[in-house]
């Protein structure tokens, strides 16, 4: 079994070697727009920023959704110890952007290096944090590493672990093993992820929730939202959030059957990624709906049939607009986005089968009769309508929903308490050392 030979010397030879390829795929990526040419040292280690002086944390979570899940903690870190900077690593050009728009002063961003010898090693020497956090489940086996053979604390926070990923991970126990034991601690989100991981070789594993339980309420521009519901009016609404591809046909069918039922209906529409806007306007012109498109400062008007909200960082507008919500990526298999952030914002919920990402939120959502499950634009369009005609049944499952995710928060907490155990016997710089493979 080739799984079986991988060691991390192994795998650090075998990623050395693989340079070329790792500048091809960067390349490749560059030229579609994923990658920020402006800063694409930081991709290669090259820091873009000065270390600043005292303690360092050093976050890192993948992209925008285990980015966003750290903003609560780090506003908690800086009330509890002003003294700490942050730096966040994230691999995303959405991710960067939006967390431009949101971090503190006090907090730094770059793009995480990829997961070479060299690139990681120039990263480490130059940020040396006290305290390393990872974010749920990317595991870079040459950035782990190095970080813990430089002797920097590390934690794996909101850490979960799907059946397959943990398929996978088994095929190479030598890897595996050294890998998750060098974190100091492992906070699961449910008692299955933690299971999954102890199995593998983790130490110290305990369930603690999902830090984007902990989140505040998305932000909106008031003065837009105010604007919006004018040209709304008394219209009857609905919001389609981060969606993905072939969920935007489903989105399109359950409007044409709505609009049977509620003449007048306005679709808000988000798809999940802004650079796919320009096909979605596509597809729904191919279906006779008429568009208005908010990158474009498009108006919403009494023939606006789909309002597409093709911009970043604007889901707190469209929650706020729409008192009804179908969560994206959970139609087509995703594994779904947040449900909370909707529910925050007093909005009823529908999702698609596939929101295991977020299993534990859609059980307790559930439970609450605060969330309807649908399998298929026809059921989708069921599950609206049932709620657009019942002013009374959506308040109840608006209400339902919003006590909900007030109840499901403290995993900030238990993240908190672990970073200040680490840091207080802590000095100012994280101590140096070499890892054997």
């Amino acid at each position: 079994m080739i799984g079986a030979l991988i060691t991390p010397r192994s795998y650090r030879c075998a990623s050395a070697l693989a340079t070329p390829l790792v500048h091809a795929w960067l390349a490749h990526r560059r030229r579609r727009g994923k990658e920020d040419s402006a800063r694409f040292g930081e991709r290669l280690g090259r820091p873009g920023l000065t270390r600043p002086e005292g303690r360092l944390v050093w976050m890192h979570g993948v992209s925008v959704g285990e980015s966003v899940s750290l903003l609560p903690l780090v506003d908690r870190l800086g009330e509890a110890l002003p003294d700490v900077r942050v730096l966040i690593t994230s691999g995303t050009v959405t991710s960067a952007r939006l967390l431009r728009e949101r971090l503190p002063a006090r907090v730094l961003h770059q793009f995480a290096p990829v997961d070479r010898p060299q690139a990681v090693r120039r990263f480490a020497a130059h940020w040396r944090p006290d305290l390393a956090l990872w974010v749920e489940s990317e595991l870079w086996p040459n950035l782990i590493l190095e970080t813990a053979g430089r002797g920097v604390p590390m934690l794996l926070v909101n850490a979960r672990m799907s059946t397959r990923s943990a398929a996978r991970w088994r095929r190479a126990p030598h890897l595996s093993r050294p890998l998750l034991g060098a974190f100091a601690s492992v906070l699961a989100q449910s008692e299955a992820d933690a299971a999954r991981f102890r199995a593998l070789g983790a130490g110290n594993v305990a369930v603690r929730g999902n830090l984007k339980n902990d989140a505040p309420p998305l932000p909106a521009d008031d003065a837009h939202v105010s604007a919006l519901r004018q040209a709304i009016g008394g219209r009857p609404c609905w919001a389609a959030a981060s969606t993905h591809e072939g969920e935007e046909e489903a989105v399109a069918d359950a409007h044409a059957a709505l609009c049977r039922r509620f003449p007048g209906l306005l679709t808000i529409l988000a798809p999940r990624h802004p650079e796919r806007c320009d096909a979605v306007a596509a597809l729904l012109e191919g279906r006779g709906l008429a568009a208005a498109r908010r990158s474009a400062g498009t108006a919403v008007g009494p023939e606006t049939a789909v309002y597409l909200v093709d911009t970043l960082g604007e889901l707190g507008l469209v929650y706020r607009l729409a008192g009804v919500a179908f969560v994206g990526g959970s139609l087509a298999p995703h594994g779904g986005h947040n449900p909370l952030e909707p529910a925050r914002l007093d909005c009823a919920l529908v999702a698609g089968p596939y929101m295991e990402n977020f299993s534990e939120a859609c059980t307790a959502l559930e439970g609450a009769d605060a969330l309807d499950r649908v399998g298929d634009a026809g059921a989708l369009a069921d599950a609206v309508a049932a709620l657009l005609e019942d002013e009374n049944a959506c308040a109840r499952r608006r209400a339902a929903a919003t006590e909900t995710a007030r109840t499901l928060g403290g995993a900030a907490d238990a993240v908190l308490g672990l970073i200040s155990a680490h840091l207080g016997p802590c000095g100012g710089d994280a101590r140096t050392g070499v890892l054997g493979g």
